[in-house]
């Protein structure tokens, strides 16, 4: 049998969960080996699959994202503005700057990495106040959402 588009290649547990593990694989690639590179591959598979992806993979996808976006927002923002303020030749500026940068990107993998392990085990999960809402389950089902 011919793979199809969304075929990576595993048989998922749930509908979506190669795609959302996928997604969140790139987030960390983007953090930790090839930026840009691997933000343009997460872009290009949300803007792919964001209106046919199942519920799972849709929300891992949004997810990862719209977080490297804040993410890099933030990094960008707040690294200028602490170098504006303290100025190139204060030590205390590269002190600051330093630690504030690190702090941010460690935090952003440790959150990347948590929720890869939960796209590997087909859950949904939100990135603590950056991370998007997870769009409440049908009534119909009568599932409860896993977190």
């Amino acid at each position: 049998m011919p793979l199809s588009d969304d075929d990576f290649g595993f048989e998922e547990e749930k509908a979506g969960q190669n795609l959302a593990v996928l997604a969140e694989a790139l987030y960390l690639i983007n953090l930790l080996l090839l930026p840009g590179l691997a933000f343009l591959l997460l872009v290009g598979l949300w803007f792919k699959f964001k209106d046919s992806a199942p519920p799972l993979a849709r929300q891992h996808l949004k997810q990862t994202t719209f977080v490297s976006l804040v993410g890099g927002l933030l990094i960008v923002t707040l690294s200028g503005l602490i170098l504006g303020l303290g100025g190139l030749a204060w030590e205390w500026t590269w002190v600051a700057l330093i630690l504030y940068f690190t702090c941010i990107h460690s935090t952003l993998v440790l959150f990347g990495m948590y929720a890869l392990i939960k796209a590997m085990n087909g859950q949904m999960w939100r990135f603590p106040l950056i991370g998007p809402a997870i769009p409440p389950l049908p009534r119909s089902t009568g599932k409860n959402r896993e977190n």
